[in-house]
């Protein structure tokens, strides 16, 4: 499931379009302006932002300025009620990814958030391969050059979870709730079991390890060089 990041002042069209999103398959992270939206991205995994020009305490250019020092290349969708050829320029030379004139069908911005994603080549992956490592989600299996291991479907979730949020503390609580729906105490037991078969798993790449942190979370690490 991708994560965005909606920030719009409109707090009516906010909540349909929120809706909207969240019927269309998307996670959705609101904000009602630009420095509550900085104080979300900064808190949250999130895959793109589609955010408002003309909002109160930091405009929408402002704020994709902030974000893409944060993360350089995070994809950006600027709204506006505006249908000016200036403030189109300037969104598209910050690097916006696409611009939506108001009014718009909220299906037309899911057409147009597949195509970004797409091209950002964030679509949904059947696959993965790390070093030596080959997953394949779909078909439940580790494969490490010599040897295979099968995954349960709960194990393929939380191992690609952990994945996309690479070299990132992921808090125990955050995986529950949005892989599984809830936080709860069984699943909290079962997941520590996933967590020690998977590091049964990985543990013929030396560039990848899977730690926990204490009292916080889990964090998947890749580094780009063997360790000695």
């Amino acid at each position: 499931m991708m994560d965005l990041l909606l920030v719009e002042d409109d707090i009516d069209l906010q909540k349909v379009l929120a809706q909207y999103l969240e019927l269309s398959g998307f996670n959705v992270y609101t904000a009602n302006h630009g420095k509550h939206g900085l104080k979300v991205f900064q808190k949250n995994h999130v895959d793109l932002c589609i955010l408002d020009v003309m909002m109160p305490v930091m405009d929408g250019f402002t704020l994709a300025g902030e974000i893409r020092k944060l993360v350089a290349g995070m994809p950006v969708i600027f709204l506006t009620a505006k249908n000016q050829k200036e403030d189109r320029l300037k969104g598209l030379k910050i690097g916006a990814d696409d611009y939506i004139t108001k009014p718009f069908e909220a299906e037309e911005l899911v057409l147009r958030l597949n195509n970004i994603l797409k091209r950002a080549g964030k679509e949904e992956a059947s696959s993965a391969r790390i070093g030596r490592l080959h997953i394949q989600y779909g078909e439940l299996l580790i494969e490490d050059g010599e040897n295979s291991f099968n995954l349960t479907p709960r194990e393929s979730e939380l191992l690609k979870y952990l994945i996309e949020n690479q070299n990132t503390v992921v808090k125990r609580e955050q995986i529950l709730e949005e892989l599984w729906g809830q936080n709860d105490y069984f699943l909290g037991r079962s997941m520590d079991v996933f967590i020690s078969r998977l590091r049964k798993y990985i543990q013929a790449e030396p560039t990848v390890s899977l730690e926990t942190k204490r009292g916080v979370g889990f964090i998947f690490k890749i580094s780009s060089h063997t360790p000695k």
